[in-house]
């Protein structure tokens, strides 16, 4: 029985996961699972995804613990499913999950070349995929993009994140500033800045906690 996307989408919800988006691979298309019929991302569904995380089992001090939630979520998601699960670490080789994104039509790159989702804007964190041998339609979306003034442009301080790419140097450099602070402890003032990550209900905590990955 062909599951629909309400019954994924509930099933993800135990797991505070939503479906991001999909897409359906062609038929001979190559780096799906064989039998591949939609391929869905699952991401953090808010409010309550940075309090129920840090109340599982791998939030036990030891390395990686997003990445290993996340493994044993989408995993159960998927065997419940008769899915296979796709991680976006554990590589090589990797899975191009930017593109993945690109291909649903409910994210987009954004003007300062980072992925943009239509609800949760430049706050998106896709924590895996599912390949699932069945056609499960996911709609597309509108792009916020279009007429948006684009305050990320702008953002950042110290114009490390522009349309010109990514200054990482730059950007670590900031940090270990006293200007840099409110990044670290509030996450990345560009990603903030963009009026649909406004209104995604993240908890500064959990982009506190992806900042400081960033910056070991």
């Amino acid at each position: 029985m062909t599951p629909t996307l309400e019954q994924i989408e509930a099933l993800a919800a135990t797991h505070f996961l939503e479906v991001l988006g999909g897409f359906d691979p062609g038929p001979d298309e190559e780096g799906f699972p064989e039998g591949t019929r939609s391929l869905l991302l699952l991401g953090p569904k808010e409010p309550g995804f940075w309090v129920h995380f840090t109340a599982q089992p791998e939030w036990d001090g030891r390395p990686d613990p997003m990445d290993r939630w996340s493994l044993r979520a989408v995993g159960e998601i998927a065997a419940a499913l008769g899915a296979t699960a796709l991680m976006p670490f554990g590589g090589p080789p990797w899975h191009p999950f930017f593109r993945w994104a690109l291909r649903t039509g409910r994210a987009w790159q954004s003007p300062v070349r980072l992925l943009v989702h239509e609800s949760q804007g430049l706050m998106v964190s896709i924590r895996g995929a599912l390949a699932l041998r069945e056609t499960v339609a996911v709609p597309a979306g509108v792009n916020p993009c279009i007429g948006c003034p684009a305050p990320c442009l702008t953002a950042c301080p110290v114009g490390a994140l522009t349309a010109d790419g990514f200054d990482v140097p730059a950007c670590h450099a900031f940090l270990d500033t006293p200007g840099g602070r409110g990044c670290l402890e509030g996450g990345c003032l560009v990603r903030r800045s963009c009026p649909v990550s406004q209104r995604y209900a993240r908890l500064p905590e959990q982009s506190a906690y992806h900042m400081r990955q960033f910056h070991k």
